[in-house]
Protein backbone atom coordinates (compact mmCIF):
# COMPACT_ATOMS: atom_id res chain seq x y z
CA UNK A 1 0.00 0.00 0.00
CA UNK A 2 0.97 3.21 -0.88
CA UNK A 3 1.81 5.42 2.30
CA UNK A 4 1.95 9.46 1.51
CA UNK A 5 4.28 11.71 4.14
CA UNK A 6 7.63 13.18 4.07
CA UNK A 7 9.10 10.38 1.01
CA UNK A 8 6.01 11.67 -0.67
CA UNK A 9 8.12 12.57 -4.62
CA UNK A 10 7.24 16.39 -5.60
CA UNK A 11 6.05 14.85 -8.98
CA UNK A 12 3.15 13.00 -6.64
CA UNK A 13 0.14 15.04 -7.64
CA UNK A 14 -3.03 14.85 -5.14
CA UNK A 15 -6.22 15.97 -5.30
CA UNK A 16 -8.94 15.55 -2.95
CA UNK A 17 -11.20 14.24 -4.21
CA UNK A 18 -14.93 15.86 -4.46
CA UNK A 19 -18.31 15.74 -5.92
CA UNK A 20 -18.29 18.76 -7.88
CA UNK A 21 -15.13 17.77 -9.60
CA UNK A 22 -11.49 18.49 -9.27
CA UNK A 23 -11.04 21.84 -10.91
CA UNK A 24 -8.09 23.74 -9.71
CA UNK A 25 -7.79 26.50 -7.41
CA UNK A 26 -7.07 29.94 -9.14
CA UNK A 27 -6.39 33.87 -7.76
CA UNK A 28 -7.42 35.01 -10.72
CA UNK A 29 -11.54 37.19 -10.12
CA UNK A 30 -13.37 37.60 -13.30
CA UNK A 31 -13.88 41.24 -14.12
CA UNK A 32 -17.27 41.05 -14.72
CA UNK A 33 -17.24 43.74 -17.35
CA UNK A 34 -21.20 43.36 -18.02
CA UNK A 35 -22.50 44.29 -14.70
CA UNK A 36 -24.91 46.48 -14.40
CA UNK A 37 -24.53 49.14 -12.17
CA UNK A 38 -27.30 49.94 -9.27
CA UNK A 39 -27.74 52.04 -5.91
CA UNK A 40 -28.28 50.18 -2.70
CA UNK A 41 -31.88 50.90 -1.41
CA UNK A 42 -31.95 48.61 2.24
CA UNK A 43 -30.21 45.41 3.66
CA UNK A 44 -32.43 43.06 5.36
CA UNK A 45 -31.02 39.99 6.55
CA UNK A 46 -27.74 40.19 4.15
CA UNK A 47 -30.39 40.69 1.72
CA UNK A 48 -29.86 43.75 -0.32
CA UNK A 49 -32.38 45.49 -2.02
CA UNK A 50 -30.75 47.62 -5.37
CA UNK A 51 -32.43 49.43 -7.73
CA UNK A 52 -31.06 49.06 -11.26
CA UNK A 53 -33.04 50.86 -13.87
CA UNK A 54 -36.17 51.13 -12.47
CA UNK A 55 -36.28 47.93 -11.16
CA UNK A 56 -35.77 46.47 -7.45
CA UNK A 57 -33.52 43.56 -7.19
CA UNK A 58 -32.63 41.55 -4.34
CA UNK A 59 -29.08 40.48 -4.01
CA UNK A 60 -26.12 38.97 -2.30
CA UNK A 61 -22.62 39.91 -1.69
CA UNK A 62 -20.38 38.04 -4.10
CA UNK A 63 -17.70 35.43 -1.96
CA UNK A 64 -14.62 37.76 -3.94
CA UNK A 65 -16.02 40.89 -1.86
CA UNK A 66 -14.67 39.02 1.01
CA UNK A 67 -15.25 41.61 4.46
CA UNK A 68 -16.04 44.21 2.49
CA UNK A 69 -19.50 45.27 2.98
CA UNK A 70 -22.56 47.25 1.04
CA UNK A 71 -24.61 49.57 2.62
CA UNK A 72 -27.69 51.55 1.56
CA UNK A 73 -26.40 54.42 -0.57
CA UNK A 74 -23.15 52.52 -2.21
CA UNK A 75 -23.21 52.05 -5.60
CA UNK A 76 -22.52 48.96 -6.58
CA UNK A 77 -21.85 46.51 -9.92
CA UNK A 78 -24.65 43.37 -10.09
CA UNK A 79 -24.45 40.50 -12.18
CA UNK A 80 -26.82 37.49 -12.13
CA UNK A 81 -31.19 37.73 -12.30
CA UNK A 82 -31.68 41.45 -13.04
CA UNK A 83 -35.17 41.05 -13.74
CA UNK A 84 -36.44 42.00 -9.98
CA UNK A 85 -39.05 38.85 -10.22
CA UNK A 86 -39.78 36.88 -6.97
CA UNK A 87 -37.13 34.60 -5.32
CA UNK A 88 -34.34 35.42 -7.85
CA UNK A 89 -31.54 36.50 -6.30
CA UNK A 90 -28.17 38.53 -8.31
CA UNK A 91 -24.85 39.03 -6.71
CA UNK A 92 -23.07 42.18 -6.03
CA UNK A 93 -19.35 41.28 -7.38
CA UNK A 94 -18.07 45.51 -6.83
CA UNK A 95 -18.71 47.92 -4.57
CA UNK A 96 -17.47 51.39 -6.28
CA UNK A 97 -15.37 54.35 -4.39
CA UNK A 98 -17.09 55.86 -1.95
CA UNK A 99 -17.56 59.68 -2.30
CA UNK A 100 -18.22 60.11 1.68
CA UNK A 101 -18.88 57.83 4.40
CA UNK A 102 -20.73 58.51 7.84
CA UNK A 103 -19.75 56.30 10.35
CA UNK A 104 -20.76 55.86 14.13
CA UNK A 105 -19.41 53.73 17.00
CA UNK A 106 -22.13 52.25 19.73
CA UNK A 107 -19.71 53.91 22.22
CA UNK A 108 -16.84 56.16 22.57
CA UNK A 109 -14.97 52.82 23.89
CA UNK A 110 -15.90 50.84 21.23
CA UNK A 111 -13.69 51.00 18.00
CA UNK A 112 -15.80 48.68 16.11
CA UNK A 113 -17.45 51.39 13.71
CA UNK A 114 -20.59 51.44 11.90
CA UNK A 115 -21.35 52.40 8.63
CA UNK A 116 -24.24 54.58 8.91
CA UNK A 117 -24.76 55.22 5.03
CA UNK A 118 -22.28 55.80 2.20
CA UNK A 119 -22.65 58.53 -0.62
CA UNK A 120 -24.66 61.24 1.22
CA UNK A 121 -23.79 64.39 0.99
CA UNK A 122 -26.27 65.86 3.97
CA UNK A 123 -27.00 65.00 7.22
CA UNK A 124 -30.29 66.65 8.21
CA UNK A 125 -30.79 66.25 12.42
CA UNK A 126 -34.09 65.89 13.40
CA UNK A 127 -35.00 67.31 16.90
CA UNK A 128 -38.14 67.87 18.97
CA UNK A 129 -38.42 71.19 20.99
CA UNK A 130 -40.77 69.65 23.02
CA UNK A 131 -41.96 66.44 23.80
CA UNK A 132 -39.39 64.79 24.31
CA UNK A 133 -36.71 67.74 25.17
CA UNK A 134 -34.08 68.68 23.12
CA UNK A 135 -30.60 66.59 23.58
CA UNK A 136 -27.92 69.07 22.38
CA UNK A 137 -25.18 66.82 23.53
CA UNK A 138 -26.35 64.69 20.71
CA UNK A 139 -26.86 66.90 18.43
CA UNK A 140 -23.48 68.23 18.66
CA UNK A 141 -22.34 64.83 18.85
CA UNK A 142 -24.47 64.48 15.11
CA UNK A 143 -22.32 67.28 13.85
CA UNK A 144 -19.26 66.16 14.74
CA UNK A 145 -19.66 62.99 12.66
CA UNK A 146 -20.92 65.40 9.69
CA UNK A 147 -18.06 67.78 9.59
CA UNK A 148 -16.13 64.44 10.17
CA UNK A 149 -17.35 62.82 7.00
CA UNK A 150 -17.49 66.20 5.24
CA UNK A 151 -21.53 66.11 5.37
CA UNK A 152 -23.36 69.51 5.22
CA UNK A 153 -25.46 69.88 8.39
CA UNK A 154 -28.88 70.53 8.15
CA UNK A 155 -31.38 70.88 11.47
CA UNK A 156 -35.03 70.14 11.42
CA UNK A 157 -36.38 71.21 14.34
CA UNK A 158 -40.21 69.72 14.95
CA UNK A 159 -42.96 70.28 17.46
CA UNK A 160 -42.51 74.08 17.39
CA UNK A 161 -46.00 74.69 18.83
CA UNK A 162 -44.79 73.33 21.97
CA UNK A 163 -41.77 75.44 22.41
CA UNK A 164 -39.69 78.02 20.80
CA UNK A 165 -36.37 77.37 18.99
CA UNK A 166 -35.41 81.09 19.94
CA UNK A 167 -33.25 79.60 23.06
CA UNK A 168 -31.75 75.97 20.89
CA UNK A 169 -30.35 78.10 17.82
CA UNK A 170 -28.50 80.54 19.98
CA UNK A 171 -26.04 77.68 20.89
CA UNK A 172 -25.05 76.85 17.15
CA UNK A 173 -26.03 80.57 15.45
CA UNK A 174 -22.52 80.82 15.22
CA UNK A 175 -22.02 78.08 13.17
CA UNK A 176 -24.08 79.12 10.50
CA UNK A 177 -25.68 76.03 10.39
CA UNK A 178 -28.96 75.54 8.24
CA UNK A 179 -31.94 74.72 9.59
CA UNK A 180 -35.75 74.55 9.50
CA UNK A 181 -38.50 74.79 12.27
CA UNK A 182 -41.71 72.73 11.47
CA UNK A 183 -44.77 72.19 14.24
CA UNK A 184 -47.34 69.27 13.96
CA UNK A 185 -49.67 71.35 12.18
CA UNK A 186 -47.88 72.50 9.39
CA UNK A 187 -46.40 68.58 9.00
CA UNK A 188 -50.43 67.54 8.77
CA UNK A 189 -50.98 70.11 6.12
CA UNK A 190 -48.21 69.75 4.26
CA UNK A 191 -46.09 73.06 4.52
CA UNK A 192 -44.16 71.83 6.79
CA UNK A 193 -42.78 68.84 4.06
CA UNK A 194 -42.30 71.51 1.35
CA UNK A 195 -40.04 73.49 3.42
CA UNK A 196 -37.85 71.04 4.46
CA UNK A 197 -38.01 69.54 1.15
CA UNK A 198 -36.50 72.86 -0.45
CA UNK A 199 -33.36 71.70 1.23
CA UNK A 200 -33.20 68.37 0.26
CA UNK A 201 -33.30 69.20 -3.50
CA UNK A 202 -30.60 68.00 -5.60
CA UNK A 203 -28.69 66.26 -3.06
CA UNK A 204 -28.69 62.76 -0.96
CA UNK A 205 -29.76 63.12 2.66
CA UNK A 206 -29.11 61.36 5.45
CA UNK A 207 -31.74 61.43 8.12
CA UNK A 208 -30.73 60.66 12.28
CA UNK A 209 -32.67 61.76 15.43
CA UNK A 210 -33.44 60.01 18.81
CA UNK A 211 -36.62 58.56 18.38
CA UNK A 212 -39.92 60.20 19.53
CA UNK A 213 -38.56 63.11 17.70
CA UNK A 214 -40.86 62.55 14.63
CA UNK A 215 -38.36 61.32 11.91
CA UNK A 216 -40.28 58.76 10.33
CA UNK A 217 -43.47 60.76 10.27
CA UNK A 218 -41.83 63.97 8.64
CA UNK A 219 -40.27 61.39 6.21
CA UNK A 220 -43.49 59.86 5.49
CA UNK A 221 -44.40 63.45 4.67
CA UNK A 222 -41.37 64.00 2.14
CA UNK A 223 -41.62 61.05 0.35
CA UNK A 224 -45.44 60.43 0.30
CA UNK A 225 -44.88 56.85 1.62
CA UNK A 226 -45.38 55.02 5.33
CA UNK A 227 -43.41 53.25 7.42
CA UNK A 228 -44.55 52.47 10.38
CA UNK A 229 -44.25 55.53 13.19
CA UNK A 230 -44.48 55.10 17.05
CA UNK A 231 -45.74 57.20 19.80
CA UNK A 232 -43.79 58.73 22.81
CA UNK A 233 -44.29 57.67 26.58
CA UNK A 234 -45.83 60.30 28.28
CA UNK A 235 -43.87 59.47 31.75
CA UNK A 236 -40.09 58.97 30.65
CA UNK A 237 -40.61 61.29 27.06
CA UNK A 238 -38.89 58.31 25.40
CA UNK A 239 -39.77 57.22 22.11
CA UNK A 240 -40.31 53.68 20.82
CA UNK A 241 -38.10 53.08 17.78
CA UNK A 242 -39.87 52.61 14.82
CA UNK A 243 -37.34 52.17 11.96
CA UNK A 244 -35.34 49.31 12.02
CA UNK A 245 -33.13 49.89 8.69
CA UNK A 246 -31.65 51.98 6.97
CA UNK A 247 -33.82 52.83 4.01
CA UNK A 248 -33.22 55.17 0.64
CA UNK A 249 -36.47 56.84 -0.55
CA UNK A 250 -36.58 59.17 -3.45
CA UNK A 251 -38.17 62.16 -3.24
CA UNK A 252 -41.47 63.32 -5.30
CA UNK A 253 -39.86 65.08 -7.91
CA UNK A 254 -37.11 62.67 -8.56
CA UNK A 255 -34.62 65.31 -7.63
CA UNK A 256 -33.08 63.69 -4.19
CA UNK A 257 -32.83 61.06 -2.01
CA UNK A 258 -33.83 60.85 1.86
CA UNK A 259 -32.51 58.42 4.03
CA UNK A 260 -34.30 57.23 6.95
CA UNK A 261 -32.04 55.70 9.65
CA UNK A 262 -33.23 54.06 12.83
CA UNK A 263 -33.43 56.33 15.84
CA UNK A 264 -30.23 56.67 17.86
CA UNK A 265 -29.89 57.19 21.46
CA UNK A 266 -26.29 57.71 21.65
CA UNK A 267 -23.70 58.54 18.75
CA UNK A 268 -20.34 57.11 19.74
CA UNK A 269 -17.30 59.27 18.46
CA UNK A 270 -14.41 56.78 18.57
CA UNK A 271 -13.82 57.05 15.16
CA UNK A 272 -13.35 60.46 14.73
CA UNK A 273 -9.98 62.17 14.33
CA UNK A 274 -10.38 65.89 16.01
CA UNK A 275 -8.13 66.88 13.73
CA UNK A 276 -10.66 66.95 11.15
CA UNK A 277 -13.42 68.82 12.68
CA UNK A 278 -11.40 71.90 12.12
CA UNK A 279 -11.73 71.65 8.47
CA UNK A 280 -15.59 72.71 9.26
CA UNK A 281 -14.65 76.21 10.11
CA UNK A 282 -12.65 77.92 7.57
CA UNK A 283 -11.96 80.95 8.59
CA UNK A 284 -10.59 79.29 12.11
CA UNK A 285 -8.30 76.75 10.29
CA UNK A 286 -5.52 78.88 9.20
CA UNK A 287 -5.07 80.39 12.46
CA UNK A 288 -3.90 76.59 13.27
CA UNK A 289 -0.88 76.89 11.61
CA UNK A 290 0.91 78.76 14.63
CA UNK A 291 -0.36 75.53 17.33
CA UNK A 292 2.02 73.30 18.58
CA UNK A 293 2.30 69.71 17.42
CA UNK A 294 -0.74 67.81 18.01
CA UNK A 295 -2.67 70.65 19.28
CA UNK A 296 -6.14 70.05 20.94
CA UNK A 297 -7.48 73.40 20.14
CA UNK A 298 -8.27 73.96 23.73
CA UNK A 299 -4.95 74.58 25.44
CA UNK A 300 -2.77 77.54 26.86
CA UNK A 301 -0.05 77.54 23.78
CA UNK A 302 -3.06 77.08 21.34
CA UNK A 303 -2.75 79.90 18.73
CA UNK A 304 -6.21 80.13 17.35
CA UNK A 305 -6.75 82.38 20.99
CA UNK A 306 -4.41 85.07 19.62
CA UNK A 307 -5.85 84.20 16.14
CA UNK A 308 -9.35 85.58 17.30
CA UNK A 309 -8.08 88.38 19.63
CA UNK A 310 -6.20 89.96 16.49
CA UNK A 311 -10.10 89.64 14.67
CA UNK A 312 -9.82 87.11 12.07
CA UNK A 313 -13.02 85.40 13.38
CA UNK A 314 -16.07 85.75 15.99
CA UNK A 315 -15.41 84.57 19.55
CA UNK A 316 -18.25 82.47 19.19
CA UNK A 317 -17.03 80.15 16.63
CA UNK A 318 -14.00 79.39 18.77
CA UNK A 319 -16.35 78.40 21.35
CA UNK A 320 -18.52 76.29 19.45
CA UNK A 321 -15.31 74.55 18.03
CA UNK A 322 -13.89 73.90 21.34
CA UNK A 323 -17.46 73.22 22.35
CA UNK A 324 -17.57 70.14 19.62
CA UNK A 325 -14.36 68.94 20.29
CA UNK A 326 -15.29 68.42 23.72
CA UNK A 327 -17.97 66.11 23.22
CA UNK A 328 -15.66 63.49 22.26
CA UNK A 329 -14.26 63.54 25.16
CA UNK A 330 -17.77 62.52 27.08
CA UNK A 331 -20.70 60.70 26.86
CA UNK A 332 -23.48 61.42 25.99
CA UNK A 333 -25.78 62.17 28.68
CA UNK A 334 -22.97 63.28 31.46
Amino acid sequence: MRRYGKHTDEDDVRVRPNRKGNRPRTNIRPKHEDASEGFVLTVDRGRLHVLIEGRTVVAMKARELGRKSAVVGDRVSVVGDLSGAKDTLARIVRVEERSSVLRRTADDDDPYERVVVANADQLAIVTALADPEPRPRLIDRCLVAAYDAGLEPLLVLTKSDLASAETLMESYGALGINYVVTSREELADGDAAHRVREKLEGRITAFVGHSGVGKTTLVNALVERQRATGHVNAVTGRGRHTTTSALALPLPDGTGWVIDTPGVRSFGLHHVDPSRVIHAFPDLEPGTEGCPRACSHDEQDCALDQWVADGHADPQRLYSLRRLLATRERREGD
